[in-house]
């Protein structure tokens, strides 16, 4: 089994589907038996070995069980996940620098409005020992992805806020008044509709991920759902549709864009008295 162990230059993705391949051979399985023995497709099974496919945790616990090996396919399954949220946040990176549309919504501040000492800041507390040398280069990837929002020809956006975002202030007064200035600028480019969802509109069906919409010139269109070490790009066009009306369900909640940036200047005028 060392070998499986070993392979530290492997994907996650990769290092599951050998490990699930040596179990199986280690048992004396084929693959069309494991699908007799445990319910699941052969086709399915064969595409979780070659690492072409990650399943659900459930399966990977079913397999565990089914094995006798404790929690070691979950263990696996884990770190493939990682690689599996890598890769689909570089597609959704890709498609977002080529979007007309985009539609957001954040319980911070969004990384495509933060100035460049909020995003410091919040950057370096994600940092167990934070180094300088890392941490400027994640600021300058940040605030670089903000051209998105003024290339030409410019995209349509719509940034819906959790209040949230605006009562979790940086920790230098300067900071947190320069980052308000800014969203309050932002609010009123032409291109941009920014609204805040209040507290009292209650609780929603967002409060630990964020959203974004993001529509191409020729239509198409795909969904990104992200939390805490967890992303997830959808582009089927049921599942687009889905999140769609998600999000149509928060702008129902939110501020007129009018009252919002009332709102903003509201929380401004409250931190500088």
């Amino acid at each position: 089994m060392g070998e499986v162990v070993d392979a530290e230059r492997e994907s996650g993705r990769a290092v599951l589907g050998r490990t699930l391949k040596f179990l199986r051979e280690k048992a004396g399985k084929s693959l069309g038996q494991l699908a007799d023995d445990t319910g699941y497709d052969k086709s399915y099974l064969s595409r979780l070995e070659s690492g072409e496919r990650l399943s659900k945790l459930t399966v990977m616990e079913d397999l565990d069980g089914y094995y006798g090996a404790g929690d070691l396919l979950v263990r696996h399954w884990h770190a493939a996940r990682l690689d599996v949220f890598k890769d689909q946040y570089k597609r959704f990176m890709e498609l977002e620098a080529m979007a007309r549309i985009m539609w957001k919504f954040t319980l911070g501040v969004p990384g495509l409005l933060q100035t460049e000492a909020f995003a410091r800041e919040v950057l370096s507390g994600l940092q167990t020992t934070p180094e300088d040398d890392l941490v400027e280069e994640q600021v300058a990837a940040r605030i670089g992805r903000q051209y998105l929002l003024r290339q030409k020809p410019e995209p349509n956006v719509r940034i819906i806020m959790d209040e949230y975002a605006l009562r979790r202030p940086a920790a230098l007064p300067k900071t947190w008044d320069d980052q308000l200035l800014h969203i309050e600028a932002v609010a009123m480019w032409p291109n941009v509709t920014l609204q805040v969802l209040p507290f009292a509109a209650g609780v929603h069906h967002h409060m630990s991920a964020s959203l974004t919409l993001l529509w191409q010139k020729d239509g198409s269109g795909v969904a990104y759902s992200e939390g805490n070490d967890w992303g997830e790009l959808t582009e089927q066009p049921d599942g687009v549709l889905k999140h769609r009306l998600s999000y149509d369900r928060l702008r129902d909640l939110a501020l007129s864009p009018s009252d919002s940036l009332t709102f903003i200047r509201d929380v401004l005028e409250e931190h500088r008295s």
